[in-house]
């Protein structure tokens, strides 16, 4: 061991200006220094990069960093050079002089840290070249990327065992932020690393609130929470580009300093967006998921979730970017079930089976997460392995707590069952087992023949589902995703058994009761309206015409609550139309140019359109912008956005940039010479792959109506009309 190695403390206040290590990291950075693999998990923002930055500087020569991310790399190598540490990248984004130049600074031993892709280490010939520096440490940053059962499998990770092959007297430090049980004995194993020892720190982050919220209504809830940290920093994370540009937009009109970040970005841009948002002079970054990888920055306040991620690991990690600073910090997911087909769609596209059903099942407990109804920093913990027996109280299900009753008995019966197959079950099977069904499972391995077989019939099979979930989220069971899935038991669990320990369960009424109204709070709120008799019973003449023809009931073709709606807003055209509750863009091509006629024929009053166009046009004015009008006139954004679309087409002068960038009207009008003229949105939407929201391309289209009306009119000297 380096004589250095007893002025550890010394070290790291020099370089880090850091007065003691944070939990475990002098125990790795010794570990290292004695020369033996490890395999290292720790939380986001526990220190990791600590603790091969540290033994790199102390060691004589090279430590090599095998990093995923170029931005990744970029950040930690100005930070070390911030710190007076001589570090370098090898990657596409350098110059051939500037890869010569850091080339010879690694011969003349100059430089201490060299971090390069995998990718890059596979190159032609650079292993050889490694043979020639003096490497005395490789660290593998993301180690979770070589397994096949995590969440970012890479399949380049796994020939870095290649490392282990060609220097094996080189110590390897193997290092993630989340790992679960399955992907943690995969690290060692497929790295081909030498009996390394596991260092795991605790993922318990007591300073993070955590709560779940149903996805209806985000902006304004996201606006509220912006507001409650005003001038302070936080990350909004969006499942796609366009959302991000949208909340980042909404937010500047309201007067919050914010920006987007996604790959879709320039890099100068997006290189920008995280500066200033390191430096403070931006508050709020709304980004895909890729945003954060690295960054060092304590003081995030919030982290909201617009979307649910497709597995725990990803959650854990960008709610770890919150509150590093040890002070509290707020995480706010919304969910919803979209959500969930949203992330299935994704996996849906894997064309590995054995992976897709792992994604599949991490999914599952994704959702799981989102709908329990037990402390979800239990859930969160005890998913990396690490047992808690007390409530959190800083989550949303603590500071509103269900009834709970003493289920100690079920559990012990199905903790019981789960030891008589020894270990060999499913959810599924152990549920036929509970409840005494034959199924081909339990015949083929004679399960029936247990002493627990039928031990739960007076219990149904749903409600077990549902205590079975329980015990997984709290630890009394756990999955083992490399083993078929099979239930295995815990301490926690032999204490059930054995010494007496009594469980709380929620009871599955309790549950349905608070997803049923999670589901209600969900919904779009249709008031109940007085309808005109007369009118109504046309429609439903109508309906029934329509649902005739193509043999099918009523309600297929619209439901009561449709046809209601249709007697309030009276639509006048096909985009109005589309407002109805339950009107989308299929139900519109099919129904809407007789239904439209019914309405135009038989309505009990001539609905005066121009009032409520002109009350939109009256706040537009005023400079309220979409949002803000829509919640002014208890309006969905859609209608304001049909209301300005019309007054436009009938003159009023409305600026078409205040909506449309000048690359989005190029598109669109692009769209528009493509798939022809329309009043439906969906096709441009679609060919547009998302890109541009509706509102945006009503907005357009307007305007090329307004546009070509203009030009019919007063054709140019060539008689031509054109678009623009």
């Amino acid at each position: 061991m380096p004589s250095s190695n007893l002025q550890l403390e010394d070290q790291l206040q020099k370089h880090f200006g850091y007065n003691a290590f944070r939990p475990l990291q002098r125990e790795i950075i010794e570990h290292v220094l004695d020369g033996k693999d490890a395999v290292v998990l720790m939380p986001t923002g526990g220190g990791k990069s600590i603790c091969y930055q540290l033994p790199a500087i102390t060691l004589e020569g090279l430590t090599l960093v095998i990093s995923p991310l170029i931005a990744l790399m970029k950040d930690q190598v100005q930070s070390l050079q911030a710190n007076g540490i001589s570090a370098a990248f090898l990657n596409s984004s350098l110059s051939s002089a500037e890869e010569q130049s850091i080339r010879q600074e690694l011969e003349a031993g100059a430089i201490k840290l060299l971090y390069v892709s995998p990718e890059r280490l596979f190159a032609a010939n650079f292993l050889d070249y490694l043979k020639q520096l003096n490497i005395q440490l490789f660290a593998i940053d993301e180690a979770h990327c070589v397994s096949s059962w995590g969440h970012h499998f890479r399949p380049e990770y796994k020939k870095l065992s290649i490392l282990k092959d060609v220097f094996p007297t080189i110590p390897v430090v193997a290092l993630t932020a989340t790992a679960d049980k399955a992907v943690r004995s995969d690290i060692g194993q497929l790295l081909h690393l030498i009996q390394p020892k596991l260092f795991l720190a605790s993922f318990d982050r007591p300073n993070l609130s955590l709560a779940v919220l149903p996805g209806r209504k985000k902006w304004i809830q996201i606006l509220r929470i912006v507001k409650r940290y005003a001038d302070q920093s936080g990350i909004i994370y969006c499942s796609s580009r366009a959302a991000t540009e949208s909340i980042a937009e909404k937010l500047q009109k309201s007067g919050v300093k914010a920006l987007a970040y996604h790959a879709g970005l320039a890099s100068d841009v997006r290189d920008k967006a995280q500066d200033d948002f390191i430096q403070g002079n931006t508050d709020v970054i709304c980004a895909t998921v890729a945003f954060g990888m690295g960054i060092d920055k304590a003081d995030v306040r919030f982290v909201i979730h617009h979307n649910m991620p497709g597995n725990m690991e990803s959650y854990y990690q960008e709610i770890g970017r919150a509150g590093r600073d040890g002070k509290p910090a707020e995480t706010v997911l919304f969910y919803s079930y979209r959500d969930v087909q949203t992330q299935m769609g994704f996996i849906e596209n894997v064309d590995d089976a054995t992976y897709k059903e792992i994604q599949l099942a991490k999914l599952n407990r994704m959702q799981e997460y989102s709908e329990a109804q037990v402390c979800r920093r239990k859930i969160l913990m005890t998913y990396f392995s690490e047992r808690t027996e007390a409530d959190c109280g800083n989550c949303d299900v603590c500071e509103n707590p269900p009834q709970y009753f003493d289920g100690t008995l079920l559990a012990q019966i199905a903790l019981s069952a789960v030891a008589r197959t020894r270990e060999r079950v499913s959810v599924t099977t152990l549920i036929d087992i509970l409840k005494g069904t034959r199924s081909a499972t339990v015949r083929e391995n004679q399960f029936e023949l247990i002493k627990t077989f039928g031990a739960g019939t007076r219990t149904t099979a749903f409600a077990w589902q549902l205590f079975l979930q329980q015990f997984i989220q709290q630890g009394i069971l756990e999955i083992d995703y490399k083993e078929n899935y099979n239930l295995k038991l815990t301490s926690l669990s032999r204490s059930i058994l054995f010494d007496g320990k009594r469980v709380s369960l929620v009871t599955p009424q309790t549950i349905k009761e608070r997803l049923e109204k999670q589901k209600e709070i969900a919904a779009p709120v249709l008031k109940d309206v007085e309808v005109d008799v007369s009118l109504y019973d046309k429609l439903r003449e109508l309906r029934k015409e329509f649902a005739q023809k193509i043999g099918k009931p009523a309600f297929v073709v619209f439901s009561d609550v449709s046809l209601k709606d249709m007697c309030a807003k009276l639509p006048t055209n096909r985009l109005e139309f589309l407002e109805v509750n339950g009107v989308g863009e299929h139900k519109a091509d099919l129904y809407a140019t007789e239904f439209l006629k019914v309405i135009e024929e038989n309505s009990p009053r001539k609905k005066e359109k121009g009032d409520t166009y002109l009350a939109t046009w009256e706040l537009f004015q005023q400079g309220k912008d979409i949002t803000e009008i829509a919640k002014d006139r208890s309006l969905k954004e859609t209608t304001v956005f049909s209301h300005l679309a019309k007054l436009l087409v009938e003159g009023y002068d409305i600026d078409i940039h205040v909506f449309v960038s000048e690359k989005e009207q190029q598109q669109i009008t692009e769209a528009v010479a493509t798939l022809g003229e329309g009043d439906a949105l969906k096709p441009y939407f679609d060919h547009l792959k998302g890109a541009i929201d509706y509102g945006k391309i009503r907005m357009m289209l307007a305007h090329l109506q307004k546009t070509r009306t203009k030009a019919t009119a007063n054709p140019d000297e060539s008689g031509q009309v054109s678009l623009l």
